[in-house]
């Protein structure tokens, strides 16, 4: 057992993207003095005509799809008044986020070619190991809830309940029952039910695919964010085993039982490790079809939307503590939303387990979308584990030294 540590930019979206750009330049610059969301609507209001002009060519119209535009999220994210008065302005578009089907276990997801999308800032993360975030061709929206409505909402995370199992918000008070082991040894394990999915890279820097959106070559699927995710949870002082193999090749079918196993063989010969990070990335489309990336704006740069899965017995298979397993997922999100509004879309609690019965600290990350590029994962996969580092921590301190 091994153990490592299109554009569719015709010259119509070209102009309207410009005049969006205008447009948000102009809403940062007019609301900049105002102390709060109300207010700056306000000061947008007494503008008249010109600036709902703008903010329609900005947002684009009500019937437009339930996402802000890439750009326009990066630059939103550059006015604490815009982003905290998001929601408000997406409510004007009468939008929500997609029901994305989401998975099930051993279903393939439908993976589709991708699409061109403007370049992307090219400025490293952090210095020791810098990303690139070259252009990978493909579309880039932003997906979050424009209203409460479908959603158990509590303290800014909005969790979607897709089991006939009721949820109140009281449950999500920031405690959880994983904790970090008494004794010495590996504490998290990352292991890759679907180790080969891939992302789509820029162009020259294309991999040998076995499969739509995957490949073998663990330097470029999610083992490769695997990676990313350990290396910042050891640099936060914790002990992390990274499983890289590809339970999902080269059959697809079966994959949740050999994770299964694996997982239970860690556990087996290392009882102190409390958590499992189950690290997978989604596939998302519009209606007629065409993926895109899924992105938030992060200090100038994308970073890859990411979402939990939650498993539950709902589908018949044991697991009666699932609740322990959300409300973890519910705190690090909280944590996330905090510092990064748009970066988490909603958790998604479901029927299937998911392999979630092992631990208490068991979690499903949907890191991106087939469509975004590996650099926007592998950002994310630093701000996820270093969320989680500071959750887990705080919540169970070291004690001191002997």
């Amino acid at each position: 057992m091994t153990i490592q540590r299109r554009p569719r930019p015709q010259l119509r979206r070209q102009l309207a993207a410009l005049a969006a750009a205008g447009g948000v330049l102009y809403l940062v610059a007019a609301t900049a003095a105002s102390p709060s969301a109300r207010s700056a609507l306000d000061t947008v209001g007494r503008q008249g005509e010109l600036a709902l002009s703008l903010l329609r060519a900005q947002l684009g119209e009500a019937d437009r799809e339930e996402i802000l535009p890439a750009a326009v999220s990066l630059a939103i994210g550059q006015s604490p008044v815009l982003v905290s008065g998001q929601e408000a302005v997406l409510r004007l578009r009468g939008t929500e986020e997609p029901d994305d089907n989401g998975r099930e276990e051993d279903v393939p997801p439908p993976d589709a070619p991708p699409q061109p999308e403007a370049p992307l800032p090219e400025e490293p993360a952090q210095p020791d190991t810098p990303l690139v975030f070259a252009d990978n061709g493909v579309e880039a929206r932003t997906l979050i809830p424009s209203s409460p409505e479908g959603y158990v909402v509590s303290n800014g995370v909005y969790i979607s309940n897709r089991t006939e199992y009721p949820l109140d918000a009281s449950l999500f008070d920031g405690s959880f029952a994983a904790a970090l082991p008494e004794e010495e040894g590996p504490q998290i394990l990352i292991v890759h039910t679907h180790g080969s999915e891939a992302y789509t890279m820029p162009p020259g820097q294309e991999y040998e695919p076995s499969g739509e959106s995957r490949t073998t070559d663990t330097s470029l699927n999610v083992v490769r964010v695997g990676d990313e995710l350990a290396k910042t949870l050891e640099e936060a002082g914790l002990t992390v085993l990274h499983d890289p193999t590809l339970h999902d090749y080269p059959e697809y079918s079966g994959a949740y039982g050999r994770s299964l196993d694996a997982v239970n063989a860690y556990l087996a010969e290392y009882p102190t490790i409390s958590f499992v990070l189950d690290i997978h990335r989604d596939a998302i489309s519009d209606a007629e079809g065409t993926p895109y990336k899924v992105v938030s704006g992060v200090a100038g740069l994308n970073a890859a939307q990411m979402s939990f899965v939650i498993g539950t017995d709902g589908g018949g298979l044991e697991h009666p503590e699932w609740r322990e397993n959300l409300k973890l997922a519910a705190a690090i999100q909280q944590r996330l939303t905090g510092d990064y509004p748009t970066l988490m879309r909603p958790i998604t609690v479901r029927n299937s387990r998911y392999n979630q019965h092992t631990t208490p600290g068991s979690l499903l990350v949907e890191m991106g979308a087939a469509g975004n590029s590996l650099d926007e994962a592998l950002l994310s996969a630093r701000l996820l584990g270093k969320a989680l580092a500071e959750t887990i921590l705080e919540a169970d301190p070291p004690g001191p030294a002997a």
